[in-house]
């Protein structure tokens, strides 16, 4: 490309700016591997936090199926067999689901979440469809109390309200 606007570049201000390119290229690399750190070090730190609460979630799930075994337990006591072998199949399933979430890590989760997915894509759409609305009402509900601490916390200064007018001061002309 020839340079039409201003003198020619001589051979010393080639060197300069290979130079500054090289500089910048170094620097870019420089970043490149700070943002793979970064990104590396984000994603062990999300792998530890579902490994912490998926095993919290599988002594959760291992107390229910316990508390199902005794709510089938106490339906045979009084003859109902129907229902406590319900029961039973529920704390069954309920123990599969405590020790999936304790043996496994979070690669398998996802994998299996997609091999879900791929098997039975509307029931995984209608799965993420329950599990938006109820992280939606969840974020509903407690906005409110959030709202009322943040507003506590700011002082009186904050609950004007949306009628309240400002004092003008009237002057005479």
């Amino acid at each position: 490309m020839s340079e039409t606007n201003g003198p020619p570049m001589t051979a010393e201000d080639r060197e300069q700016t290979s130079a500054l390119q090289n500089r910048a290229q170094e620097a870019a690399g420089g970043i490149g591997e700070k943002a793979q750190e970064a990104a590396g070090t984000a994603q062990e730190k999300l792998r530890e936090q579902l490994d912490q609460r998926s095993t919290k979630a599988a002594g959760t799930v291992a107390g229910t199926a316990e508390d199902l075994r005794s709510v089938g337990e106490e339906l045979r006591k009084r003859g109902k067999d129907a229902p406590a072998k319900i029961a039973d199949q529920a704390a069954e399933q309920t123990d599969r689901l405590g020790i999936y979430l304790r043996e496994s890590d979070m690669d398998k989760m996802l994998a299996d979440a997609e091999e879900f997915g791929r098997r039975q894509p509307l029931a995984f759409l209608a799965g993420g469809l329950v599990v938006g609305v109820a992280a939606a009402r969840f974020l509903k509900a407690s906005s409110h109390g959030r709202y009322r601490s943040r507003i506590a916390s700011e002082g009186p200064t904050r609950e004007l309200s949306a009628t309240a007018t400002p004092a003008v001061p009237v002057t005479g002309r």
